[in-house]
């Protein structure tokens, strides 16, 4: 059953992709978006998902539990993952970063109680972000075209064929009893959005283009990571109110950039957003 579940989410993964390059002749003047037509389309349609699904499930989620709870689900998720990102840290030649990893993981799941607590964080261990689109990219493999997938947002050619690898490696996909593994699947998603509610206002107030907002702050993003931080990057001046990161388009890890002020990749100008913008370049 495992590997059903496993075969069709690659199969999905691989069929949407065939059908976006098979529309690239909906091109435009944006070299780093050829299928715009398309992915403005399914854009629309994730949009339209979240709003009558996923984000009415997070907000039941943020309003039944306690924030102490939803933290130690958070703690619990982040925990689950850490062996594969020790794994893509090693292949790409970071060993310390990958044995942190490692050491995080063997620390939270004993004396954390299966990852309920991050005690690894507090005894100096720090949580990395990294997947094997990162890991191809630091190989030297180009990003290709952005492309828009159906549920799984927005990706470059190169995320969207490690996708089905990076979800296999993730402990979730691991797990054999299908009622535990859908549900740990369920509260991942639901998790993920509630940690983003605060964030469609900002998204709203800050681009008069949502789509070209969002897929320029991912491209960005995902730049800056591959090159762990040797990229230019674009702080904002924020106030306080408006620094929770970006709507359910954009991953996780992108949200978390902009909640720290690592990272903000404007898709409209400042002008449009009426922030003052200031550019850094990272040696």
């Amino acid at each position: 059953m495992r590997n059903v579940f496993r075969s069709s989410r690659a199969s999905l993964a691989v069929a949407v992709l065939s059908a976006a390059l098979a529309t690239g002749c909906a091109t435009t003047s944006n070299p780093d978006d050829p299928l715009e037509g398309y992915n403005r389309a399914m854009f629309s349609f994730n949009e339209q998902l979240d709003k009558v699904a996923i984000k009415p499930a997070a907000q039941v989620y943020e309003a039944v539990l306690p924030s102490p709870v939803r933290t130690g689900v958070g703690n619990v998720l982040g925990n689950l993952g850490d062996p594969w990102i020790a794994l893509n840290n090693l292949l790409q030649g970071k060993v310390a970063e990958g044995m942190s990893d490692l050491m995080r993981f063997a620390l939270n799941s004993t004396w954390g109680l299966l990852g309920l607590l991050d005690i690894a964080s507090a005894a100096g261990l720090p949580k990395h972000d990294e997947d094997l689109g990162q890991t191809l990219g630091r190989w030297g493999v180009g990003e290709g075209a952005y492309i828009v997938l159906p549920f799984f947002g927005p990706r470059t050619v190169r995320d969207a064929v490690a996708l089905p690898a990076d979800m296999m490696g993730n402990e979730p996909f691991s797990i054999d009893h299908v009622p535990t593994r859908n549900t740990v699947l369920g509260t991942r998603v639901v998790h993920g959005r509630s940690v983003l509610l605060g964030a469609d206002r900002t998204l709203k107030e800050a681009a008069l283009d949502r789509y070209a907002f969002v897929r320029d702050f991912y491209l960005e993003q995902r730049r800056y990571k591959v090159g762990d931080g040797r990229k230019e990057r674009v702080y904002e001046d924020f106030d306080e109110q408006s620094t929770a990161p970006l709507g359910g388009e954009v991953d996780a890890a992108a949200a978390t950039a902009v909640e720290n002020l690592e990272l903000a990749g404007i898709g409209a100008p400042p002008a449009t957003t009426g922030r003052r913008v200031t550019r850094q370049t990272i040696q």
